[in-house]
């Protein structure tokens, strides 16, 4: 399961903004963690986002994870999310979907359980840098359905004339142990889990970057508690 790296959405708080950006990342976790991930694979994903400070902003995107075998597409995640407001206050009303499928060797299917979102998102800025926080509740579309708050932190700033850029989120989130499956009939209670994914990225064309996303979970990929974190090499396209 994976929360997308929604910083596009901080441009709420500017001015109108219309940006489109696609990503190909090498994902190096099998190398750094061999005895709970198969392979070291890439990952494409595409964002489109459209925002204005009055009206609210949109926000599309879809990942495609190579993790299949011979590096064929192994998992595909889609998230969709809308904020709006009719007042004079930057607090903005936010609603959102995710979802996806995906296959594991050698040819079973599965799906990334549907999660909708509702609350409020209040973007700000510190200085140069444009930040936004988001209290949510969460639905969870398990076999039994979990009813969980959410907390969402957005960031970006831009240096050297928007030549270097640091951006990404931080989500933190409860859900049920038992999620209706044979395997969790017997646990009980809530767990918490969290997801970040910082990103820095270095300019080196007119719409084109270079740079590294470092994916953090803990109690996303497994039920240990322990933490797990995957840097990647990414290239960034913007047009």
């Amino acid at each position: 399961m994976k929360i997308s790296s929604l910083f596009f959405l901080l441009a709420a708080a500017a001015a109108s903004v219309h940006a489109q950006q696609l990503q190909l990342h090498y994902d190096f976790r099998h190398s750094l963690s061999p005895e709970v991930n198969r392979r070291d694979f890439l990952s494409l994903s595409f964002e489109y986002f459209k925002g204005n400070d009055t009206a609210g902003a949109f926000l599309f995107k879809m990942q495609t994870d190579f993790t299949g075998e011979r590096s064929n597409a192994g998992q595909l995640f889609l998230q969709v999310s809308k904020s709006i407001r009719f007042w004079k206050p930057k607090v903005y009303l936010s609603v959102g979907y995710s979802g996806g499928l995906g296959v594991a060797p050698p040819a079973y299917g599965y799906y990334l359980d549907n999660s909708f979102n509702a609350g409020l998102a209040c973007p700000f800025r510190w200085g140069s840098a444009v930040l936004s926080v988001n209290l949510l509740y969460r639905y969870n579309a398990f076999p039994k359905p979990s009813h969980d708050p959410q907390f969402t932190f957005y960031f970006w700033k831009g240096f050297w004339n928007y030549r270097v850029q640091v951006a990404g989120s931080i989500v933190a989130w409860t859900q049920n142990r038992d999620l209706g499956s044979g395997w969790t009939k017997d646990l009980s209670g809530k767990k918490a889990a969290f997801f970040g994914d910082p990103q820095v990225w270095v300019k080196i064309g007119s719409n084109l970057f270079v740079g590294s996303r470092v994916n953090v979970f803990y109690h996303v990929l497994t039920e240990k508690k322990i933490l797990q974190v995957y840097p990647t090499l990414g290239l960034k396209n913007d047009f």
